[in-house]
């Protein structure tokens, strides 16, 4: 459906066959923190990662800033975890600084109040421009809504004011009609956009997973499966470089040229030319694509799938979005 700037797009799991929730991203760390401790990972709260121990040119270990002062920690394979702002893919020489055209730029709120949301729906407001807003409870009272711009959107329109437009759209302040709220958190966070750097996942005894390798879809943004494939493959790698005594580039290369690696990468390469497509001519394609899930259920799961869990659009759908045209 189509509103003024926005196409919308809203997915509700009513009746989907997989389960589906939503969460406080803070409460799902959490849980997935206390898995890593039951697996007998340890945890060193309060220290941020900041460059490598070195010995004789190689790298031994990593350094930490630490309320105490600086902390070394020393280990035999170096998994760089630290995120989408990593300072350790970028002292490794893996990979440079992302460019502003290369990312995308989030800000979001949680806010508690009373609202009109489908407690069972999601839903996203797509720019004309690369870009999207998004809206989804959390709970009876809580919620999370925020927007996006996306790649050279970055240089033509403000985050800031993208937000503030899109929380005083009309269609968006009709899920709330009671105009109180409170806010629990805002922030502002920065994303890769065009997908993995191949070349920037392993050298020496280093490999780097997540988003500081860009394990996000260029699509919507999503990064939560693809990070966890990438740390799963990553673990089983170094585990098998330590059993076999052999921590070489070419036994940790395993990581990077696992099937499912290879996957991620050429599916992520795909959408970010379909990216492209979708927003030409000011979103044309996108609002077609919206048009065709409205009137037809398997192209609506197909577009659910595409966004919310990485499947990537087949050729005949697309080309009947350009025969659209």
């Amino acid at each position: 459906m189509y509103s003024g700037d926005y196409h919308k797009f809203e997915y509700s799991w009513k009746g989907i066959a997989e389960p589906s929730f939503t969460v406080d991203r803070l409460e799902f760390d959490n849980f997935i923190r206390d898995i890593a401790i039951d697996a007998s990972a340890e945890i060193f709260d309060n220290n941020i990662s900041f460059d490598f121990v070195y010995k004789q040119g190689r790298i031994i270990g990593i350094k930490t800033k630490t309320p105490e002062g600086t902390k070394e920690y020393l280990g035999k394979i170096i998994v760089i975890a630290d995120g989408m702002s990593s300072k350790l893919a970028i002292k490794s020489g893996l990979r440079k600084k992302w460019k502003i055209n290369e990312i995308g730029l989030c800000k979001c709120a949680i806010r508690e109040g009373s609202n009109l949301l489908d407690k069972s729906s999601i839903s996203f407001f797509f720019r004309k421009y690369k870009g999207y807003g998004w809206i989804f409870p959390l709970n009876e009272k809580f919620y999370n809504i925020g927007c996006g711009t996306w790649l050279e959107g970055n240089l033509s329109h403000s985050l800031n004011q993208a937000f503030i437009e899109f929380i005083n759209e009309p269609y968006i302040k009709q899920f709330f009609p009671d105009k109180n709220y409170r806010e629990i958190w805002s922030g502002s966070y920065p994303l890769p956009a065009l997908g993995v750097k191949e070349k920037s996942l392993v050298k020496d005894n280093i490999m780097v997973i997540g988003d500081a390798a860009g394990f996000v879809s260029p699509i919507s943004g999503e990064g939560i499966h693809a990070c966890i494939v990438s740390g799963n493959i990553a673990g089983d790698a170094a585990i098998g470089a330590l059993e076999s005594e052999e921590i070489s580039n070419q036994n940790l290369k395993k990581f990077k040229s696992h099937p499912n690696i290879k996957k991620i990468i050429r599916n992520f390469k795909m959408k970010v030319s379909i990216v492209d497509f979708f927003y030409k001519d000011k979103g044309l394609n996108l609002a077609n694509m919206f048009y065709l899930a409205e009137t037809d259920d398997q192209i609506r799961e197909m577009v659910i799938n595409m966004f919310l869990f990485n499947q990537a659009p087949t050729r005949d759908f697309l080309l009947k979005l350009k025969s659209m045209r």
